[in-house]
């Protein structure tokens, strides 16, 4: 990966988490409330989280960098981890 694409990755990085850190401080406590922003400014935002996600994809497609998506702590894994020992060797019985 160029330092030119780090650069960008990070700077797209740095902008996602600024542009969610607005939605958090801007969005009223219950739904009851009038949000403070105007529904134009909610869809650009959307819009602009939109463009950085599809940025991020591209680059980490050119760097050869794996789906990087989120996962819940329960979720079970892809991979089981299996010790070695348990794994019985040709030609030998197991007790």
């Amino acid at each position: 990966m160029s330092d030119e694409s780090k650069k960008e990755r990070e700077i797209l990085m740095v902008m996602r988490k600024v542009l969610a850190q607005i939605i958090k401080d801007t969005t009223p406590p219950s739904r009851a409330m009038k949000h403070p922003l105007s529904d134009d400014t909610i869809q650009d935002i959307r819009a602009c989280l939109g463009l950085i996600s599809a940025r991020e994809r591209e680059l980490a497609d050119a760097a050869g960098i794996p789906v990087e998506k989120p996962y819940y702590a329960d979720e079970k894994p892809a991979a089981e981890v299996v010790s070695i020992d348990s794994i019985p060797r040709p030609g030998k019985e197991r007790d």
